[in-house]
Parts: structure tokens; C-alpha cells; sequence
């Protein structure tokens, strides 16, 4: 059997080479806009949990015949935060001006990441079983100064991740500390997924395609 991410992130393929498990790759292209766009009034761990199913979903005729065997993972992050106009759940910022609006509110103070797994299990190539589940981890961040974050946003690494920071790359150095599983910062937790994996029959230790350590 083998793990299919449904996902093009290299954080959250590092997260899983680190433990143990060396993935098949297949991205999804999901609109995000348009499944987000066709849910009503949804709860922030909603939207996050919607978004991961369709990204899964949206592989499984890709890989039904290759990996008849397997389990797929939809992954989805966005932040919730408090911005300017109160309340709001944020995904990539996209352009330096919103990354850097958007930092605005969150420096000096915390926000909570919201991680949405969906795990569809194949049995023969076709779906037996579905399940998902949302991690919530609490992000405290530091203030950079006015040239550390031009500095920062000038990278472009903050443009195209969940929040616009990164906690295993260079916007580590804005995080003051996670309260919660800082692998679901990085983009999958490792937790919500065992317990996915686990309800829908499987191990995560017969995924192991190596030893770890």
C-alpha cells in the first residue's frame, strides 16, 4: 500500500520523507476559489476540511490504476486571524502588499492555524472508505523590524504559503513559539494523520518505506 499526497508542497513532502514515508505525488489543481465559493456560510475548520476533500478527490482518477492499493491525502491550510475588518480566515497572500498588510496585524501577536487533512482509502482502485479531520495549532509571532520584513517579503517565500510565513524556512525567524503540533504549522500534522489513517484501517507504520532515524 502506499500514501498518494495530493499536493505539490515541498514542506509538507519533507515532513514525510523525515518520517518515514516517501510518497507518490500527484497534485490535485483544485480551484480553491470555486469550491470555497460554492459552500454556504461555512465554519473556518469547514472551509479548510471542504478543501482538503476536494483536492483528494480530485486525484483518484489519476491513480486508481497505478496504485490500485493506497490511501490519498488532501491537504489544506489557511489561517484565522484577526485583520483589520475583525475576524477573518486568510490562505496565500499572493502579492508583497497583502503579505505585508497582513503582517501588519499578526506581528506582537497570535493567530491559529487551521490544517485540514482528507483521507480517502482505495481498495482496488476504488474508493472504500473517507474520512477527515482538522488540526488546530496556535502561532505566536515576533515583530520584525520595518527592513526585516521588506527583507522578508522581498523573497517571495511569504507569497505563497497559508498566512504568508513559513515556520521551517526563513519566516521561522519571526515565530516566537507554536502552542500545539508544529508539524501542522510546516503544512501536515503527522498526529490528525495517524488518526485519520488509523480509522479508515491502516497503520501508519506499514507506510513506512524506510526505518526513520
Amino acid at each position: 500500500m502506499r500514501l498518494v499526497l495530493a499536493s505539490a508542497s515541498p514542506a509538507r513532502l519533507a515532513v514525510l520523507r523525515a518520517a518515514g514515508i516517501e510518497p507518490v505525488i500527484e497534485v490535485s489543481g483544485v480551484d480553491e476559489d470555486a469550491v470555497a465559493a460554492a459552500l454556504t456560510d461555512p465554519s473556518h475548520a469547514d472551509l479548510v476540511a471542504a478543501l482538503a476533500t476536494a483536492k483528494a478527490e480530485a486525484v483518484l482518477s489519476a491513480i486508481a490504476q497505478d496504485c490500485p492499493d493506497a490511501v490519498v491525502i488532501g491537504c489544506d491550510s489557511m489561517l484565522s486571524m484577526t485583520g483589520p475588518d475583525g475576524p477573518e480566515i486568510v490562505g496565500k497572500p499572493h502579492t508583497e502588499a497583502v503579505a505585508r498588510q497582513r503582517w501588519a496585524s499578526m506581528a506582537g501577536a497570535s493567530a491559529e492555524l487551521l490544517t485540514g487533512h482528507a483521507i480517502i482509502r482505495l481498495v482496488d482502485g476504488t474508493p472504500d472508505r473517507r474520512v477527515a479531520g482538522v488540526q488546530a495549532t496556535t502561532v505566536r509571532f515576533g515583530t520584525p523590524s520595518e527592513a526585516e520584513l521588506t527583507a522578508y517579503l522581498a523573497t517571495g517565500e511569504p507569497l505563497l504559503v497559508a498566512g504568508g510565513f513559513t515556520l521551517d524556512g526563513l519566516g521561522g525567524w519571526f515565530v516566537e513559539g507554536v502552542d500545539g503540533d508544529p508539524s501542522s504549522v510546516v503544512g501536515i500534522s503527522l498526529p490528525l494523520t495517524r488518526r485519520l489513517l488509523a480509522e479508515v484501517g491502516v497503520s501508519v507504520v506499514d507506510l513506512w518505506t524506510r526505518q526513520p532515524g
